[in-house]
């Protein structure tokens, strides 16, 4: 016969392990949430009180195939690691000019587009070196874009 007291801290050896895990898994496996087009540091990841990289160290590179757009033009996009992979991503488009967000993107395989703000994000946190997005810009404007 088990002791009250043994399954009590049976009990708590659970509950204390389910939390453990619970606070390992706050990340964002599935993609940015939609709420990081409204947060208070613009271009800046939504990481509690992480901070981005300067330019000169960030482990990645984006390149795009041009900068000028017109009524529908596309630009492609590409995320390429420098040694290291990669597993998440936050993108999005830029008028040059107004700095608001302009266009849409193309919805590829293992990511999800978010319209309200022109940004694309990771759909899995897969380890990645490479990943290639078409931007489709605004069929009544024409500008300069960027990528951020």
């Amino acid at each position: 016969m088990h002791s009250p007291t043994g399954r009590y801290a049976a009990i708590l050896a659970v509950i204390g392990c389910s939390l453990a895990f619970l606070s390992t898994t706050e990340g964002f496996p599935d993609g940015a949430p939609a709420d990081t087009c409204v947060k208070s540091r613009t271009n800046e990841p939504n990481h509690g009180a992480a901070r981005s990289q300067s330019q000169a160290s960030l482990p990645y590179q984006v390149t795009a195939s041009g900068n000028a757009y017109g009524p529908g033009t596309q630009i492609q996009v590409t995320i390429h690691g420098h040694q290291d992979v990669f597993r998440g991503f936050f993108l999005q488009a830029r008028d040059a000019q107004t700095n608001e967000w302009i266009g849409s993107w193309y919805e590829t395989p293992n990511t999800k587009t978010i319209p309200e703000c022109s940004s694309v994000t990771h759909a899995d946190n897969r380890d990645k070196e490479q990943a290639t997005f078409v931007w489709q810009a605004p069929k009544d404007r024409q500008g300069q874009v960027y990528f951020t």
